[in-house]
């Protein structure tokens, strides 16, 4: 069977491609930020707890705080670059969820739970003692099981040629499994987070040293240490994500090929200057080079797909009925969206910080 024959008609759009390209890879880097903070901290919580048989520490009490405005920011930042991914690519992330309808449908169930147990980590924090490490390894383990459930649908997304498999199964239980590329692209996700959860960890904790407390540089070392390590061990990982990717899908004859490596290579460069920095625990420098890292994994990710499905589609190929007004009024609320978060988040952070003081 010819795959392309499996492959729907994409839906016209209102304006050039190029506005929706620029505003996935926008709303997608704010979304990866928030959940690799989220999947960090709560990874690191529950190692914490683990290992302490329960026991408490102050950056373990500080996600426990912090925790589910993570999750509730990560979700709600996730909307817009799926939308977006859906009106450049909806004609092959739609198959690629009804191939697993099943198991897509079930993230919403885990994502409130890991949110439901988040709130209970936050308000009974002091009451559970050893019941801590389990709590936050439920909350670990339904984060991990959603970002596998994605890793799954984006790279079956990829692979038209793999979804005949429905005609052999119709029952919404396709998953990806056989592509050698989805455990190195999950463990590359999901070592990221702890990565990014530690810095997150240390930058709190040099926000709270900046704001007159004394005893916290062990605790920013322990957030630096956990970027430092979790960065090294992502190189190796991220060595066999390249490794597995198919022969001859990046090549230096194309400008796609020319710009991923030039990319990469920038990304590997910025990351190794975060990794010093951290390791020297100058957080705000390290923070600075990891934000350039992200940004750049972004352009590389973005690269890699227009790879996969250039014998399928290109954006380009989208037919445009020009209506600008939507956009222009998308782009009036995204501000005025985007100003009202930054204030809550202010307001929510001093309230937090109120809440400390007083207890």
């Amino acid at each position: 069977m010819d795959p392309a024959t499996l492959i729907p008609t994409p839906d016209v759009i209102p304006v050039h491609w190029g506005w929706f390209q620029l505003l996935l890879l926008v709303t997608f880097f704010m979304h990866i930020l928030l959940m690799n903070v989220m999947v960090g901290t709560a990874f690191i919580a529950a190692v914490s707890h683990f290992y302490r048989d329960g026991g408490s520490s102050p950056a373990t009490t500080a996600i426990s705080e912090k925790l589910p405005f993570a999750i509730a920011f990560a979700v709600n930042f996730g909307v817009a670059p799926l939308l977006f991914l859906q009106v450049l690519y909806g004609h092959f992330i739609y198959t690629s969820s009804i191939l697993m309808a099943v198991f897509w449908l079930w993230i919403i169930a885990m994502v409130i739970a890991a949110y439901y147990l988040a709130y209970i980590y936050k308000y009974k924090y002091l009451q559970l003692n050893k019941g801590r490490a389990i709590l936050t390894g439920l909350i670990t383990l339904l984060l991990l099981l959603v970002g596998f459930l994605f890793s799954n649908n984006i790279t079956m997304m990829l692979q038209p040629e793999t979804w005949a498999r429905y005609l052999e199964r119709p029952n919404g239980l396709l998953l990806n499994l056989a592509d050698p590329s989805l455990w190195p692209r999950y463990l590359h996700f999901m070592c990221s987070a702890v990565a990014v959860g530690g810095m997150a960890i240390a930058l709190f904790f040099s926000y709270k040293r900046h704001k007159g407390e004394s005893g916290l540089q062990p605790w920013i070392r322990y957030g630096c240490s956990w970027f430092g390590y979790a960065t090294f061990a992502n190189f190796w990982i991220g060595a066999w994500f390249a490794g597995s990717l198919p022969r001859g899908l990046i090549t230096m004859d194309s400008a796609n090929g020319v710009f991923l490596l030039i990319f990469l290579i920038s990304a590997i460069i910025t990351a190794v200057f975060a990794v010093v920095l951290a390791l020297r625990e100058q957080v705000l420098p390290a923070c600075s080079a990891l934000l350039g890292t992200l940004a750049l994994m972004v352009l590389v990710r973005d690269r890699l797909r227009s790879a996969y499905l250039q014998p399928w589609f290109a954006p380009d190929e989208l037919t445009v009925q020009a209506s600008y007004s939507p956009l222009i009024i998308f782009l009036l609320f995204f501000v005025f969206g985007i100003a009202l978060i930054v204030w809550m988040l202010r307001l929510t952070w001093k309230n937090l910080d109120s809440e400390e003081v007083s207890s």
